[in-house]
């Protein structure tokens, strides 16, 4: 892997974050001039030196993450089947009542390369929230709860759905549903949010209640992609349990574009799903910089965790960010400015750090 830490006696990069989300350049001064609105978060780790850098980072000040939730889940999709002498994650299944025969790889790639909602609702019904948040917990990635799936009614059904996994042409194993405990209502700032919100296709003039939804701040966020990449800087227990072909199979399938899983150019371009450096681009990335992430948006809310290498100019750092827009204050009225403000920030933001570690 490249750039692991090196000695002591480095020469350390200075790098400020709060420098660069104040540099005087438009996207990023879109953001800087209120802050507090943008509930901007970042967190930085170089892997040339092993410096970790943090710019308004707070676990209690809640934020939604969308679709970066589909991380943890992946990988503990992974781990579940390890643990299963009879499947791999690659025997065909389906969950009941859905007709979509799949396998955990194929429902990764999904997530990975178009962040696909159903992929994620697939391997939710397999580990269940009881599963996730226990195995969250035990590898000390905390705080964090995982409450419900994604973009589908009755999202925060406590009970899965039955699984069947077809080993050959003779033999099923089934996994039955699980009851899983109801999730705690989350006791964190700004868990109401706005002035209102559309329901069922009417404005609500009260703050949305976001107290029950999914948890997981950057600090997490970070610490999970830092176990994927590093796994070796952990403890054991800490680690994600994966057999070397999954492990290999996930870290390249984080950093596949659309295209290289069959995927239409044309409408999921390289940085389709890949804020940082080139979210604000449609051109195809350069082959020297690999990104491997997870990114999320949703409610006007925009987040990237990556793991970001540049062979050409032997760097190598992990990034992760957060940042809300939403200027009218309505929830669920599609109304975000995703790609006049949100995207423009996160690519900048990518470009100033990458070329910072550079100088």
């Amino acid at each position: 892997m490249l750039l692991l830490f090196f000695s002591c006696a480095e020469e350390k990069t200075v790098l400020s974050l709060s420098d660069i989300v104040n540099t005087d350049i438009p996207q990023l001064q879109n953001i800087a001039q209120n802050l507090e609105a943008h509930e901007v978060q970042v967190m930085l780790t170089n892997l040339s030196t092993g410096e970790e850098y943090q710019f308004q980072v707070n676990d209690s000040n809640y934020f939604y993450p969308a679709s970066t939730v589909k991380l943890p889940i992946a990988a503990l999709a992974l781990e579940k089947v390890n643990e299963n002498d009879q499947i791999t994650s690659t025997t065909p299944f389906y969950v009941e009542g859905d007709s979509t025969v799949t396998t955990i790889r194929e429902e990764i790639e999904k997530i990975f390369a178009v962040s696909d909602n159903d992929a994620y609702n697939r391997l939710f019904e397999y580990l269940g929230t009881d599963h996730i948040n226990k195995k969250l917990k035990e590898k000390e990635l905390q705080p964090a709860q995982i409450a419900h799936r994604l973009s589908v009614p009755d999202a925060d059904d406590p009970t899965t759905q039955a699984l069947v996994f077809q080993v050959n042409d003779s033999t099923l194993v089934q996994q039955a549903p699980t009851i899983n405990a109801l999730v705690e209502r989350l006791q964190l700032y700004g868990t109401k949010k706005g002035a209102g919100y559309i329901s069922d296709g009417n404005l609500v003039n009260e703050p949305m209640d976001f107290s029950e939804k999914n948890y997981l701040p950057i600090s997490t966020l970070h610490g999970i992609m830092k176990r994927l990449i590093l796994p070796e800087s952990f403890d054991r227990n800490q680690q994600f349990q994966l057999d070397e072909e999954d492990e290999t199979f996930l870290l390249k399938t984080m950093g596949k574009v659309p295209r290289a899983l069959g995927y239409s150019e044309t409408e999921y371009y390289d940085s389709y799903v890949k804020f940082f450096l080139f979210g604000d681009s449609e051109a195809p990335m350069p082959s020297h910089i690999r990104i491997q992430n997870k990114v999320g948006h949703a409610y006007g809310y925009l987040t990237d965790c990556a793991y970001i290498v540049d062979t050409e100019k032997d760097i190598a750092f992990i990034l992760t960010a957060t940042v809300h827009v939403n200027d009218n204050q309505i929830f669920n009225d599609g109304t975000y400015e995703y790609e006049t403000v949100g995207i423009p920030f996160l690519a900048e933001l990518g470009r100033q750090v990458h070329s910072q570690l550079i100088d």
